[in-house]
């Protein structure tokens, strides 16, 4: 099997190789790496992957998405068992049932050692980046330079604390990591700043998350700059980070297959969603085969993409704060991958290169201050087959973590992205009166003790509740008394932010 992938914004017949697109990250063009075509499952696989492990799945997934001569089997085996051995769960991504409601169940994304979905992807995606660059550097001869990567991400969260975790003490990668000063959970924070491995740099930057995702794009496209300390992305613009979440689809179904007992399982996955990477995974799957009924979008007070889905105009409004910052996102990147199929299909006539211009199009107009452009009817047509959406705000977030709190049997305790996820399924269960034929999977993206605040306001009241107690992880308690490593930012501009770079591998090096 030979896939190569291609930049959503060419107008040209362009490919690179698996190794190339997770290498560079981000293509030339400011587009985004997606496969040239979308591999299908095997025509038995709902009895012949269904008693396979999380690792097992991952395997066959990925398999269908790399070619072997880029990653032999044996190699891509052990890359994932070594990936997923850092977790928490054997099952590595458990299915609970939420008592409370027929048919409602969580996916545990949270096991992984930072205590959030992103270990998912970024586990596998450090250990991809060493494999690549030892086998690059086995083949110098002596005295040749080494090749190294400058990875350069920015987080609402928790992708920056996945990713030091899964850089950190990798040889011959340098981590950056900016976040918007005073918009991560103090415990987030404290992941990120108490690294303090040589290869790991944090940036505070005064500014919004957009402000620190802008920064990223902006230093890939310096291309003296990206030459020169080959800069390298985490952020879900990574197709592998892509590719590493499309197991939990596959795996959740076939656990809810196991605890139902049910043949023939009606099944929509409702996703909490900020820079749409979560979700667009469960659409690769989907596409490959996955019985997926639907794929609901559930988003916060920044409803960028609940606006979208409703009307087919994608336009920038200011951020708003909220108490689940991780969604806190006025556009969101991965968007563009799933548009660029949604305009193939129609607007683009299942042509290649007439997509790559029409999407080149629309983000060129995105990209002004006050940024849209709007899709044509038949491109959302598309959309809503696959797609539907809610907002949620601040005071039902906290309301749902109060009601499945005082509702469940095991006073379970949602983190507020995740409590976003519910609030949708309960309110789409209502409405949509098929709650007694389909099951809801919502996915549950963080682990609640890395929001105290919100978790404790919304608990407080309640007798006998204590988040020391109930809610903290002995881990995580221990991070505030450790020494943290971090650098102010104090503007969001681009040289500002690659003359800190420098100046942080300068040190590295001494």
């Amino acid at each position: 099997m030979s896939q190569t992938y291609r930049s959503t914004r060419s107008s040209k017949p362009e490919s690179v190789s698996f190794e190339e697109a997770i290498m560079t990250g981000l293509a030339k063009d400011g587009g985004l790496f997606v496969p040239s075509e979308i591999p299908q499952v095997p025509a038995k696989f709902l009895t012949e992957w269904e008693n396979l492990s999380f690792e097992e799945l991952a395997f066959n997934i990925m398999r269908l998405y790399i070619a072997e001569s880029e990653i032999p089997n044996d190699d891509l085996k052990e890359l994932v068992e070594r990936s997923y051995s850092t977790f928490r769960s054997k099952d590595v991504t458990p299915l609970v049932k939420i008592d409370a409601k027929k048919n409602l169940h969580l996916l545990e994304l949270f096991h992984g050692p930072t205590y959030a979905f992103k270990d998912v992807a970024l586990q596998f995606v450090g250990n991809l980046f060493e494999y690549f660059l030892q086998r690059r550097n086995s083949a110098k001869k002596d005295g040749e330079e080494r090749e190294t990567i400058t990875v350069v991400g920015a987080t609402s969260g928790d992708t920056g604390s996945a990713a030091i975790y899964g850089l950190r003490n990798k040889k011959d990668v340098s981590v950056f990591i900016m976040y918007p000063t005073g918009r991560v959970s103090p415990i987030q924070e404290e992941q990120m700043t108490t690294v303090t491995d040589p290869n790991i740099h944090t940036f505070s930057v005064k500014g919004t998350f957009d402000d620190c995702q802008s920064l990223v794009k902006q230093v890939f496209a310096d291309e003296e700059f990206n030459s020169t300390h080959h800069i390298g992305a985490v952020n879900s613009i990574n197709w592998a980070r892509i590719l590493a979440q499309i197991t939990y689809y596959f795996h959740s179904f076939f656990n809810l297959k196991k605890q139902t007992e049910e043949k023939d399982i009606q099944v929509k996955y409702v996703v909490p969603s900020g820079n749409f990477g979560d979700i667009l995974a469960g659409f690769f799957a989907q596409q490959m085969g996955l019985p997926i009924q639907k794929l609901i979008v559930a988003t916060n007070e920044n409803n960028i993409l609940h606006r979208f889905i409703k009307s087919g105009k994608y336009d920038k409004v200011p951020v708003k704060v909220t108490y689940s910052p991780a969604m806190d996102i006025c556009v969101s990147s991965n968007f563009e991958r799933f548009l660029w199929y949604m305009i193939r299909k129609s607007d683009g006539h299942n042509d290649d290169l007439k997509t790559g211009e029409i999407m080149a199009k629309f983000m060129s107009e995105l990209s002004s201050p006050n940024g849209e452009f709007t899709v044509s009817a038949e491109t959302i047509a598309e959309t809503v087959k696959i797609l539907d959406s809610a907002s949620v705000t601040n005071e039902e977030t906290v309301a749902t973590i109060k009601e499945i709190y005082d509702t469940t049997s095991n006073k379970y305790i949602l983190d507020p992205h995740s409590a976003v996820g519910i609030h949708t399924c309960l309110k789409l269960m209502e409405n949509d009166k098929d709650s007694e034929s389909t099951h809801y999977i919502s996915l549950s993206t963080a682990h609640p003790a890395k929001f105290s605040e919100v978790v404790n306001l919304a608990l407080q009241d309640f007798e006998g509740y204590s988040f020391e107690k109930d809610v903290l992880p002995d881990e995580l308690k221990q991070l505030a008394t450790m020494p943290k490593k971090i650098r102010l930012i104090e503007t969001p501009e681009l040289k500002v932010i690659e003359s800190a770079i420098v100046e942080e591998l300068a040190k590295e090096k001494q």
